[in-house]
């Protein structure tokens, strides 16, 4: 999962761990945000997928939502909502990438984060 992410969001593996938990600590494009991925054996994995995206999701920025989707619909996402604009203004699509987990790509009318995509 962590290889899918660098592959193809532009992540970057800061740490990386073997059995049991297999565990990578994966970095944004921008080294300002960190997600942990890992096995945890004594817990079952929960069921990503059956899970309402507004529940959990990672939103990763994007100049070229549309672009995006398609190329990580190649790579083995599944559109769950297509491209919408809020009433904010924000280009947003919501996929899952191959693991049932929700990802939406947006492009901020307004950047929130430093770093942040704006038009």
């Amino acid at each position: 999962m962590a290889d899918w992410y660098v592959k193809h969001l532009g992540c970057t593996v800061a740490r990386k761990g073997g059995e049991p938990s297999h565990a990578r600590f994966i970095l944004d494009s921008a080294g300002s945000v960190m997600i942990e991925i890992y096995r945890n054996p004594q817990v079952a994995v929960p069921d990503y997928a059956a899970m309402d995206p507004l529940l959990m999701h990672l939103a990763f920025s994007s100049t070229a939502p549309a672009a995006d989707r398609d190329r990580l619909v190649k790579a083995g996402a599944k559109v769950v909502e297509d491209m919408i604009t809020s009433p904010a203004g924000d280009d947003l699509v919501m996929l899952r990438d191959p693991w049932g987990t929700a990802l939406q790509l947006v492009r901020r009318a307004t950047a929130m984060v430093t770093g942040g995509v704006e038009r």
